[in-house]
């Protein structure tokens, strides 16, 4: 991987691993679910291709570990290269974020759907806010006092709560754009 740029799956799945050894499996769940699902958007398809090419450059290792009546798992582990590579591939201008919402596709066609829709949207992005800040509530109490991971989930909750309040202060005027019911607009 001489002068070659990580994929940002490759990178993430360098960063789970720089905490310590993992299944792909473990990898997978982690970077999907699990703490490290914030950073990049990574899919269960993308992880062991991604495992597979760091493990062809040298940057991970892999053992197979025997379960008593179940298969054997492979267990991945990081190099020196890889740790390395993935100091260098942390230390380029990270780019930008990349936000995508189903919600605010929604919004965007307020005006063609009815009122009750738009309402059922905004309830469901509250419920989706309240619960990726109980995740992060979890995460910090989780951090073992890493002032960084505890910044991480501050500007997380920063993220979080001013969509909140966005929500909280102007709901009703993308609620307003949309149609009555059928019903509603006969009478």
């Amino acid at each position: 991987m001489p002068g070659e740029a990580l994929s940002p799956v490759s990178t993430l799945c360098l960063a789970i691993l720089h905490r310590g050894d993992a299944t792909g499996y473990e990898i997978k769940k982690e970077s999907v679910d699990g703490n490290d699902s914030y950073f990049i958007d990574a899919s269960y398809g993308s992880i062991y291709p991604a495992l597979a090419r760091l493990a062809a450059d040298g940057l991970v290792t892999s053992r197979e570990e025997t379960q008593p009546g179940r298969p054997a798992r492979k267990v991945y582990s990081i190099t020196e290269a890889g740790r390395d590579a993935l100091l260098k591939a942390l230390s380029e201008p990270p780019g930008p974020d990349v936000f995508r919402s189903r919600f605010l596709l929604v919004a965007k066609f307020a005006q063609d759907l009815p009122a009750s829709v738009l309402a059922a949207a905004v309830a469901e992005r509250r419920r989706h806010i309240a619960e990726e800040l109980a995740h992060l509530d979890r995460i910090a109490a989780d951090c073992c006092g890493k002032p960084s991971v505890a910044w991480v989930i501050d500007y997380g909750r920063a993220c979080m709560t001013t969509s909140l309040k966005q929500l909280d202060e102007r709901a009703d005027e993308l609620i307003a754009i949309g149609h009555p019911p059928i019903a509603d607009a006969a009478e």
